[in-house]
């Protein structure tokens, strides 16, 4: 396996760093982000300050992981390490006479980008956490006064996850979350209930393990996030098979909700995570305070179920 790395440079109006590869290199034409192979006895760190030394003429500062990609091409498998660079200085130049462009990290979805890069632009478009709503009880009204709170902490990713509900119910339940999350620039995903998803216009969907194993392709445009929940190596490399954004993972600790299952624990979460080309979230038994324990284990950040995103 081939071990690259790459460096997210963005610029003070939040725009990201890409560069054209050129004539006569595998994918020519397609734009990726800034980086290279790492050298025999170099650490990827020390790669990715030399990568970009010679190919933009930056000097980068203080660094912090984004995703790592395992990718199989035809003729040889990659690993991709991608870090957010979090400060450098000089001007970024095509030393070696690429083409550079700043995009914002939506407008990089609409690029042709080799596949390892797509979870990449993923990973800078999620926010590190996922909230999960609990199950609706019989009150609506207080339900969505739940999710007003969860907004104004700063949420930014919802998933409406409501099993019990008559489908009318749930309509309307999910339109009164769209709009509340729209108005606040967040995003609603609905557990399942495709059809219900597209009918009302939002944001995404997220479906159970069951769900996802018994499709074959992804069953949305890549204009909405699919994501999907996972349980181990076979349920996250069919996800990713058929292009889901992103996952959750778990188990990680204990839960109250599920005591019959074994945890996984970090160790574990962490070696499933490094075979996943594609953002994953911690789940089971985590808090906010996780999120740093998490991004050790490679993962995107933190996703919990009770409303225990509802402070920032």
């Amino acid at each position: 396996m081939i071990h690259v790395v790459a460096g997210i440079l963005i610029d003070p109006q939040g725009r990201v760093l890409v560069t054209q590869r050129p004539h006569g290199k595998h994918l020519a034409g397609a734009w990726e982000f800034p980086g290279g192979k790492i050298e025999p006895g170099e650490t990827a760190p020390a790669a990715l300050r030399r990568e970009l030394r010679e190919e933009l003429g930056v000097e980068i500062g203080a660094i912090e992981p984004l995703i790592g990609v395992p990718w199989q091409y035809p003729q040889k498998s990659i690993f991709l390490d991608a870090y957010q660079v979090l400060d450098y200085s000089g001007t970024p130049q095509g030393r070696e006479g690429q083409a550079l462009d700043w995009r914002s990290a939506d407008d990089l979805r609409g690029l042709n980008m080799p596949p390892p890069d797509r979870p990449i632009v993923s990973a800078l478009r999620l926010p590190p956490f996922y909230a999960i709503t609990p199950e609706p009880g019989d009150d609506d009204a207080a339900f969505l006064e739940r999710i007003d709170q969860t907004l104004a902490s700063g949420a930014s990713l919802l998933q409406l996850r409501a099993k019990h509900l008559s489908r009318d119910r749930l309509r309307a339940l999910a339109r009164e979350t769209q709009a509340r999350a729209g108005a606040s620039g967040a995003r609603v995903l609905l557990n399942g209930n495709l059809d219900i998803a597209l009918e009302l216009g939002l944001d995404g969907v997220h479906l159970p393990a069951a769900e996802l194993l018994q499709l074959k392709e992804r069953p949305i445009g890549r204009e909405r996030w699919l994501a999907g929940s996972c349980h181990d190596a076979h349920e996250l490399a069919h996800a990713a098979a058929i292009g889901v954004d992103f996952v959750v993972l778990g188990a990680v600790r204990a839960t109250q909700s599920h005591p019959e299952s074994a945890p996984l624990g970090w160790t574990s979460f962490a070696e499933l995570c490094a075979a996943a080309p594609l953002p994953v979230y911690a789940l089971g038994g985590l808090a906010r305070e996780d999120l740093d324990a998490a991004r050790a284990a490679g993962a995107q950040g933190i996703a919990g179920i009770s409303g225990f995103l509802a402070v920032p």
